[in-house]
């Protein structure tokens, strides 16, 4: 069912780690954002859609992890997007002819997913800056927290910031831990973030509640907050993990001990050259 959270703006939140699919309805159609995870809600949003009188007409992927690249026949064939960088990633992943089934070990097996038309976006230019569809205007914010390739979408006519795997209220901000510097990747995509924070009313992330103007400031803050704390080796205070976690998401907290084990092991190397 999807969910109207801003004028022209709407949302799916699936049954998998409340992953939310996004809506624009545009002139001729709808742009769809991360279409979703399960294929009975993927059919779903494009049941719903049809009853609207909006067809599918441009897909967005806001970065390249699996579950933001799915797509479901029901859909249709409107070109899907993401950024080059994105694009890049997703077709090396393809090209490893175990794909799937690397995918499927991460699933439990309750989980139906639709992986047929995964990663079949087409790159935007480099130099790209908003999506290009018959609707509202949305800038594409790239940065390289989380995934290369990673983008933010600002939606500034109906005052909406789509965060993909940021800012959420139940996920810690979780590092691309490949990266050559993944905390100050982490922290730029933030201070981006933040310069377009006064245009926004509503944020929605890739996982957990949509939240308004003053939860997208205090969740920048809190983000912020958590990636100094394993940037500088403090102690992390956080209520996404430890006792005060959301009922059902007490495996944050062993990604948040994954990424403390990772960093001390990139850190080994240089206290021993000193």
């Amino acid at each position: 069912m999807l969910r109207q959270v801003a004028d022209g703006v709407l949302i799916h939140e699936s049954e998998f780690i409340e992953s939310n699919a996004v809506v624009v309805l545009g002139g001729a159609g709808a742009l769809l954002i991360d279409a979703g995870v399960m294929g009975d809600e993927m059919a779903a949003i494009a049941d719903d859609l049809r009853g609207l009188g909006q067809p599918v007409v441009a897909g967005f992927s806001t970065h390249p992890h699996w579950d933001h690249l799915l797509w479901h026949v029901k859909l249709g064939d409107a070109p899907r997007y993401g950024t080059a960088r994105c694009a890049a990633v997703i077709r090396e992943v393809l090209s490893n002819a175990a794909w799937k089934d690397d995918i499927a070990a991460e699933l439990p097996p309750e989980i139906e997913v639709p992986l047929d038309l995964l990663g079949l976006i087409t790159g935007l230019p480099a130099e790209a800056t908003q999506i290009p569809w018959d609707g509202p205007e949305v800038r594409i914010i790239e940065h390289r927290a989380h995934a290369s390739g990673h983008a933010a979408l600002l939606i500034a006519e109906r005052g909406v910031l789509v965060a993909g795997d940021m800012l959420s209220d139940v996920l810690i901000p979780m590092l691309d831990l490949g990266a050559a510097d993944p905390i100050e990747d982490y922290l730029a995509a933030l201070r981006l973030i933040e310069g377009v924070a006064g245009n926004v009313d509503v944020v929605i992330p890739g996982h957990g509640s949509v939240g308004g103007a003053d939860q997208l400031r205090a969740r920048i803050d809190q983000d912020r907050a958590y990636v100094h704390a394993l940037r500088d080796a403090d102690i992390v205070s956080d209520p996404r993990i430890g006792p005060s976690a959301k009922d059902g998401w007490d495996w944050v907290a062993d990604v948040h001990e994954g990424q403390l084990q990772r960093l001390a092991q990139r850190r080994e190397p240089e206290t021993a050259a000193r």
